[in-house]
């Protein structure tokens, strides 16, 4: 499939770059961003996010290895005080010229209930090796996120979430877990002990402490298959509700400028394990990037390609265990805006942001993430209380993503969106008073953890502070 799509695109980019129409283009759109001085004139060292739109000099670095050591950190050093996973949020909520904090000492399996089918984990715990943990003791994570690069501290902290209409995010599936608190404190807290706390930091954008262990709720080990196909995007779209219902997963990337989606689904099977094959996916986005880079300004062209590259191809099919398939490798660099929408505006708002970039922005290649996550209590969830539709809308590190602010968010927000915490947004503290019931209560306990302000960076303010 791979080689087949490069040469109908290679093959009419090498035709039209012979004539000089795409040359300059090409080399024009390539260009490496800057990157910051590796230290600034305090010697202090830089820390950058993944996709690198992100950057500080914090003052000091911490690596707690134990609750004990995590609190007198959060009591003592410098402040904003900001905990770091793996660096997959492109919003500022890391950034600190303070103390940059990382969990990755106190990471692994605690302990396990086979029963119960809980496990509790360490938080600086990434998701990629909680998978083969979990299954070791016949148990896996209900559902994954499209990158398993996270830790689960982090995930929880950005209400991080896969695809499943009968699936909550990470946090939704959340019995317990413990805090430590800028007042030096380490506090248990679940439905019943330290209840408002836990409805409130649930999802906490590590602003109200840092949290150090976590019980989930598994299920059982299941076997699943995987099956990716190309289809037409207004068939997809059309067929969304039903899909929903059909599939335990499903999820869609509709390729701007082509008609085309590729549709994912997974559901439970008895059949032999088939393992995943190589990647491909890189391999495809770059073929779409070539695409954009020699069709970008002949948009019919561009689409008659992308339908010939993609035509009769087989679907690609894989069996195995959730933990296997569901999460994906993104080597490929990119900027993020992502948006929870009422399931019922998904698509209409899916179908407003491609004519949007399909009339303005030509350079785009990236393809546009339709997923659905059920709702939960959690007080600062963007799925709180309702059923959602995300959409997600990606930029090349190395193309202009400013058209999310003033071309998709409108469109988002238009149709009852509330962002994803980690992903990039322009929102502020009054915005999120109207989008959240219980937002006033969670900021009152936040405030309560942390009255001195200790976690919170400039970004952070705008959240959780009027003006």
């Amino acid at each position: 499939m791979v080689s087949r799509r490069a040469v109908v695109v290679g093959g009419v980019g090498a035709g039209i770059a012979a004539t000089g129409g795409a040359a300059g283009y090409r080399v024009w759109r390539d260009r490496e961003p800057a990157s910051p001085p590796s230290q600034d004139d305090q010697g202090r060292l830089l820390w950058r996010n993944w996709s690198g739109i992100q950057n500080a000099y914090p003052k000091e670095r911490a690596a707690p290895d134990g609750e004990e050591a995590l609190a007198g950190i959060l009591k003592s050093s410098p402040g904003p005080i900001r905990p770091v996973g793996a660096g997959h949020s492109f919003t500022a909520l890391v950034p600190t010229g303070g103390t940059l904090l990382t969990l990755d000492r106190m990471s692994g399996l605690v302990s396990h209930d086979a029963a119960t089918q809980q496990a509790t984990v360490r938080a600086g715990t990434r998701l990629g090796d909680l998978g083969p943990a979990l299954a070791a003791i016949g148990q896996e994570m209900p559902n994954l996120p499209d990158i398993n690069k996270q830790s689960l501290g982090g995930a929880l902290g950005t209400g991080t979430h896969g695809t499943g209409r009968a699936f909550k995010a990470i946090h939704g599936d959340v019995t317990a877990f413990r805090i430590a608190t800028p007042r030096g404190d380490v506090l248990a807290c679940d439905r019943t002990t330290n209840a408002d706390v836990f409805h409130a930091a649930r999802v906490n954008l590590g602003a109200f402490g840092v949290i150090s262990e976590i019980t989930l709720q598994n299920r059982p080990l299941k076997r699943v298959l995987k099956r990716t196909v190309g289809r037409q995007l207004d068939e997809v779209i059309e067929e969304w509700p039903s899909l929903i219902a059909q599939h335990r997963n499903v999820e869609f990337y509709a390729i701007p400028f082509t008609g085309l989606a590729a549709l994912i689904t997974v559901d439970e099977t008895d059949k032999p394990v088939s393992p995943r094959g190589p990647d491909t996916d890189v391999d495809a986005v770059m073929e779409l990037k070539k695409l954009r880079d020699v069709a970008g300004f002949l948009p019919g062209v561009r689409r008659s390609l992308a339908q010939a590259a993609f035509k009769d191809a087989p679907p690609d099919e894989a069996v195995d265990e959730g933990w296997k398939l569901l999460s994906n490798e993104r080597p490929v660099r990119f900027n993020e805006m992502e948006y929870h929408l009422p399931l019922e505006t998904q698509m209409a708002a899916l179908r407003d942001v491609i004519a949007a970039i399909e009339k303005h922005r030509s350079d785009v290649f990236f393809p546009i993430e339709a997923r659905v996550i059920d709702a939960d209590d959690a007080w600062l969830s963007p799925f709180h209380e309702r059923v959602s539709g995300s959409i997600a809308v990606h930029a090349y590190y190395k193309d202009d993503y400013r058209f999310f602010f003033d071309l998709v968010e409108p469109i988002l927000r238009k149709h009852g969106g509330r962002p994803h915490w980690g992903k990039l947004h322009s929102l502020k503290h009054a915005d999120f008073v109207s989008l959240y019931p219980r937002f006033k209560d969670a900021v009152a306990v936040r405030d309560m953890l942390d009255p001195d302000g200790r976690m919170l960076n400039d970004h952070l303010r705008a959240v959780f502070q009027d003006g």
